[in-house]
């Protein structure tokens, strides 16, 4: 079959070889890569396959919900989209494509702290829940005032993101020539010019920049300047003393997000936190990191019902999704998927990604004689042979 159209994308990787032919070599590695040798971008892939599903039959499924309550709200699906910085450079005012294909299908879209539509804009033309994720900046002042603004515009839920003291080497990006903001070079100039409606959708909207951190940067609003900017403020110092004041500063559901150790999860919740995310950043950061599924049953265990549970990382159908539901999970968090839609298609790239994923979480349901998601439990799941054994890091011990 060949792939010309949104409605040809059977599944997530359909939708990958869409947004591939679209995107700049450059870009779409920015999307698709992670840190040094990727090794963790793999194993978030293979991790899924320490995991089967069982079959039970006959069971009346005729009548099934994915329903699911997260903080307060009923959303149609546990899924959610993740944060992803400058996802203005896939495609002109993405923030804003994405917080509408998640209102499509009645899900939350979580907003970046380096986002490319400020806070205000995405909540003025959004419908649906919206969420806001933090970096704790080196300007503390900063960050609070990021706090009030999404505070003020009505997110209903502040996610905290804690596993970034610096940055993550991701080596596709400078072998590309990728800068912010972006600059052809000898290497990739011809690439970008064969890429003529990536281009014009570049030209119509303008050059994304942070656009939260502009006023952050004290008015610095030229590229160079804001970029300096952005690489100073990654905080090596954050403890959890500083997760404590932005307990205070938020007046809301409160979500730990880059947890994989147990007593880290345990920690975030003695802090105020109301959910975590089991989360090694899709492999974006630390290389080699535990795969989300080894390290979810022992946060699940650790914080019992004192908080939501929700995980990411490699998320690509909806038979995935069962798995981390039925080890404990409340709620998925999806980046790549969604960001390969909305590189494809716009806001119905993305409504296509997260319709492709529910349906096939249903079908995945149905064939294991679930009716709900209080059904997929460890009832479902048969753990494979290659299987490894948690290590004792993740542990409390």
């Amino acid at each position: 079959m060949k792939l010309s159209k949104l409605e040809d994308a059977l599944n997530i990787a359909d939708l990958r070889i869409l947004a591939k032919r679209r995107l700049p070599k450059a870009i779409f590695d920015f999307i698709d890569g992670g840190a040094e040798d990727e090794v963790a971008v793999r194993h978030n892939r293979e991790q899924f396959e320490r995991w089967s599903l069982v079959g039970r039959f006959p069971r009346n499924v005729a009548d099934r919900s994915s329903e699911v309550e997260l903080f307060g709200e009923r959303y149609q699906a546990p899924l959610i989209i993740s944060p992803t910085g400058m996802a203005g450079l896939h495609r002109g005012r993405a923030d804003v494509h994405l917080a509408r294909g998640a209102h499509r299908v009645g899900i939350p879209f979580t907003l970046a702290t380096v986002s490319t539509v400020s806070i205000e804009e995405v909540a003025d033309v959004a419908e649906g829940p919206l969420w806001f994720q933090l970096y704790i900046l080196r300007d503390r002042q900063a960050t609070a005032k990021l706090i009030e603004r999404a505070q003020v515009a009505g997110y209903k839920v502040l996610v905290v993101t804690i596993d970034c003291p610096v940055a993550g080497q991701r080596e596709r990006d400078p072998r590309n020539g990728l800068t912010v903001p972006l600059r052809p070079t000898w290497s990739n100039a011809l690439d970008l010019l064969r890429r003529g409606p990536w281009l014009l959708d570049m030209a119509r909207h303008g050059e994304p920049k942070p656009v939260n951190l502009l006023e952050a940067a004290g008015g610095r609003g030229g590229g160079q300047a804001l970029a300096a900017y952005m690489q100073t403020q990654l905080d090596p110092s954050v403890t959890w003393d500083d997760i404590h004041w932005v307990r205070r500063e938020w007046k809301g559901p409160m979500v730990i997000k880059g947890i994989v150790a147990a007593e880290d999860a345990l920690a975030a919740v003695q802090h105020g936190a109301d959910g975590v995310t089991v989360s090694n950043h899709g492999g974006r950061q630390l290389d080699g990191a535990v795969p989300t599924l080894e390290a979810l049953p022992a946060v699940v265990e650790a914080v019992g019902d004192r908080a939501t549970v929700l995980c990411d990382s490699g998320f690509r159908r909806g038979t995935d999704v069962a798995k981390a539901l039925a080890l404990g999970a409340r709620a998925v968090c999806l980046g790549r998927a969604t960001l390969f839609g909305l590189a494809a298609g716009g806001e119905p790239g993305v409504a296509r990604a997260l319709t492709l994923l529910a349906e096939e979480l249903d079908r995945a349901m149905a064939l294991t004689g679930c009716t709900s998601l209080a059904d997929l439990d460890s009832s479902v799941l048969w753990q494979n042979a290659l299987s490894r054994t948690p290590g004792p890091g993740l542990g409390l011990g």
